[in-house]
């Protein structure tokens, strides 16, 4: 008996027009940049468009894959900066060199023996207690073990501004404080994540928001650690610095480094995303219910994908400031590393890598170009103005600067009214 098999019938691959006539756009905008700007000056903006790519690679797994907002990415960025400074200047002799060191062990010997008190009480009614006299007896040794820790530590830490100034760092290869800011910045969204992931979007983007104000504020204030407002630099580079080979070709060199970490990032990405785990993601987040009944781990999986985000927040994050050469905690605002990267995600398409990175580079090179834009249409502006006899105004790099919160805010308006899932949406395969 003869069998038929049925014909398979594939769909013809389309050609992807939109996102080459995009990229074509972006390319073009690169080298007007270089021709107007200088070599110098658009490899840095490539640079540092770079990092931001990195950035937003990580909220769009968050946002895109798993439907989770978060508003704090600017505490990841400032953890791996952290990290970056730490790791990779050199060592301070005044405080090595001291006590200090010891004393300083010795308080956080304090600080992880107050924390495994406190913790072990939150279990006495594991034992008997009764949980109200569980939850007042956990509440009390908790303030009184932070004021005896606090105490502690306000003597040390004092004792090492006034004699050292800071710690200093740990004099190790650059690359080494990359990996620990990411595993920094993923160590503390896992803690984030075991408590604010059961909450809705709307309050886990509150929550996350208020963390990262609190990690800025005491990397601003821990002058013992990170100097504070005063800043640490320069940062080294993990290749050959501008006094070395000379601006462009330092600046290219870094671009390269961070151009292959994209290229290894989205290729993890893309594999993951088609992936059985990618599917399973995508499925939580469009039909949590549907997703539990099939006996999936909802809780773990979300929990997987933040900390994934945040580590990949924490490599960008360390990889802008090691090429800013400087460490400066108060410089981490959430208009330029929040909204911008949220910016960046929106208009790039959420869920989709190859969107996000255009829309990265895109919308840093309208944030960059949009001061020397107003300034040169303020500049003419006022050379009409004084041939009529206007009177000109002042500060005019000042007014040309806000001139970026302008034209970003007018741009995420027109991709919201136009193209609500951004420029390259993330594609949704239908089976069956």
């Amino acid at each position: 008996m003869e069998t038929k098999r049925a014909d398979t019938v594939t769909a013809p691959r389309r050609f992807p027009m939109r996102e080459v006539v995009l990229f074509a756009a972006v390319l073009v905008a690169v080298l007007g940049v270089y021709a107007v700007m200088g070599s110098a000056y658009g490899t840095r903006m490539l640079v540092e468009a770079a990092c931001y790519a990195i950035l937003a690679l990580g909220l769009t797994i968050q946002w895109g894959y798993a439907g989770q907002f978060n508003a704090g990415v600017m505490g990841f960025v400032a953890l791996g900066g952290f990290c970056a400074m730490f790791f990779s200047i050199p060592v301070n002799p005044a405080f090595w060199d001291s006590e200090l060191p010891g004393e300083l062990g010795l308080a956080l010997l304090y600080m992880i023996g107050a924390v495994l008190l406190v913790f072990g009480a939150t279990r006495l009614d594991r034992v008997g207690v009764p949980k109200v006299l569980r939850t007042v007896i956990a509440v009390l040794l908790a303030v009184v073990l932070y004021l005896v820790v606090i105490n502690v530590f306000r003597d040390v830490t004092g004792q090492i501004e006034s004699r050292a100034g800071f710690i200093g760092g740990l004099g190790l290869p650059v690359g080494v404080g990359w990996v620990v800011g990411g595993a920094l910045a993923g160590g503390v969204g896992y803690f984030i994540g075991r408590i604010c992931l059961g909450l809705r979007s709307d309050y886990l983007a509150i929550a996350t928001l208020g963390i990262a104000e609190i990690i800025k504020a005491f990397l601003k204030n821990s002058d013992w650690l990170t100097r504070g407002t005063a800043t640490v630099s320069p940062l080294p580079w993990p290749v050959p610095g501008p006094g070395e080979v000379g601006f462009t070709l330092a600046r290219a060199l870094y671009f390269s480094i961070t151009a292959v970490m994209i290229a290894v990032i989205f290729f993890l990405l893309t594999r993951a995303y088609h992936a059985p785990w990618g599917r399973m993601i995508r499925a939580i987040r469009d039909n949590e219910v549907s997703a539990a009944a099939m006996g999936k781990d909802i809780n773990k999986r979300r929990l997987e994908i933040f900390v994934l985000g945040c580590i990949l927040m924490g490599i960008g994050g360390a990889a802008l400031a090691s090429f800013n050469s400087i460490f400066d905690p108060q410089g981490y605002l959430p208009l330029n590393h929040t909204f911008l990267v949220l910016v960046m995600v929106i208009l790039g398409g959420p869920g989709n890598n190859l969107g996000t990175i255009f829309g990265a580079v895109a919308v840093y090179i309208i944030w960059i170009m949009s001061a020397p834009m107003a300034l040169f249409l303020m500049d003419m502006a006022m050379a009409l103005g004084a041939g009529l006899g206007w009177d000109t105004p002042t500060n005019m790099d000042s007014r040309a600067l806000q001139a970026r919160v302008f034209v970003i805010g007018l741009l995420i308006t027109l991709v919201l009214r136009f193209a609500p899932k951004g420029l390259l949406p993330e594609k949704v395969k239908h089976h069956g």
